[in-house]
């Protein structure tokens, strides 16, 4: 592959558009700028004259005395592409391009894409100098959308780990991106229909496996806080002393209060959705109403923490402790019962008519330097 190369592709907006990309993508921007280029904020390069003609031929020209090959591409500016797939989803989107000129920023994705599919492959493995991210205004859903590598016509569409759970590579829950058309209703379709209801389902099965993992952890950090103190002794059996018993309780719930921050973030929205009376343990409703007051309190100290000033260390224990051990004595109800708790599926999009190919010619930030 070149060091250095543009990549020339249309917009119905703006006319002929640019992208620079290679390891010397330097050299690029200076061949674009010398031939009346000019970088809009999200590093795409646009034509604003109407000469395209001419314009491009010098372009080439001036390419070639900086080392940068160009390259015509044969599908639509992916801005458009995204644009249009913004508005057939359901919900409000918001959409913008990123680039990836150098091949090293590519790789930046990876920790961010929750994906066991071919787009998470295809990051490491194929060169991908640009794409498109869609970001749903009230769920705060991040989709990353791709040129298919190697194909003519297909996109990929995959997510960003959803936000409080991050560096989604490699993780066991992650859904499978979906490969689209080039027809926007027909790809949000198949979005709507089956990518996101695959992937709310992929956030609920992951918050539940974070929050029992936080508890499992908590829960043997009190037992081995517990053994100690009956005992009296280190686990080396030296003495413990009251200063050390004093210090050693207050790191345990130092410690699971931190951890315990995972429980308050995803909880509620689990908890929404569990229905003990529908489920083979309608008495789990008291304790699920027990865990539920018990984040609230949490999530009231975390407000008084965050936005009413400082709260003492030895009030916010005191004030912790009782919401931790609620989760402890009940969590595994809660789990039971998040675990047969679905999320509710999008409504299917209706079914279009046969579509007529589009008229047009043959999430981590944009990085351009």
């Amino acid at each position: 592959m070149a060091e250095a190369r543009i990549i020339l592709s249309h917009s119905r907006e703006s006319g002929i558009v640019a992208i620079a990309s290679g390891e010397q993508y330097s050299w690029a921007h200076t061949a674009l700028a010398e031939s009346g280029f000019r970088r809009d904020d999200e590093g795409v390069y646009h034509l604003p004259t109407d000469d395209t003609g001419s314009t491009v031929v010098d372009l080439v020209k001036c390419a070639k005395r900086h080392r940068t090959s160009v390259h015509t591409s044969s599908r639509r500016f992916i801005g458009d592409a995204a644009r249009d797939l913004a508005r057939h989803l359901p919900g409000q989107w918001t959409t913008s391009v990123e680039i990836y000129s150098h091949p090293a920023w590519q790789q930046d994705l990876v920790p961010w894409i929750w994906d066991s599919g071919e787009l998470g492959r295809a990051l490491q493995s194929e060169r991908i100098p640009y794409a498109a991210v869609l970001t749903d205004v009230v769920q705060g859903t991040m989709l990353l959308f791709v040129e298919r590598p190697g194909r003519q016509l297909d996109y990929l569409v995959g997510a960003f780990a959803p936000e409080g759970l991050e560096e989604g590579n490699g993780d066991p829950h992650a859904p499978r991106s979906v490969v689209v058309p080039p027809f926007a209703r027909r790809a949000a379709q198949a979005i709507a229909d089956r990518y996101l209801p695959a992937y709310e389902q992929a956030v609920h099965a992951r918050q539940a496996a974070a929050i029992a993992a936080v508890l499992g952890d908590i829960r043997s950090e009190h037992d081995i806080w517990q053994t100690m103190n009956a005992s009296g002794r280190y686990s080396d059996a030296t003495p413990l002393s009251a200063a050390a018993v004093g210090a050693s309780t207050e790191l345990f719930l130092d410690h699971a209060w931190r951890r315990f921050l995972t429980v308050v973030d995803h909880a509620p929205t689990l908890l929404d959705r569990c229905r003990p009376a529908s489920s083979p343990w309608p008495d789990d409703a008291a304790a699920l109403s027990r865990l539920a007051n018990a984040v609230m309190d949490a999530e009231a100290l975390v407000d008084e923490i965050v936005h009413g000033g400082s709260v003492p260390d030895q009030e916010r224990r005191a004030r912790a402790w009782p919401a931790i051990e609620t989760w402890l004595t009940d969590g595994e109800i809660f789990l039971r019962q998040a675990r047969l708790s679905a999320p509710h599926r999008r409504p299917a999009l209706p079914v279009a008519a046969p579509l007529r190919p589009l008229a047009a010619p043959a999430r981590p930030t944009h990085r351009g330097h």
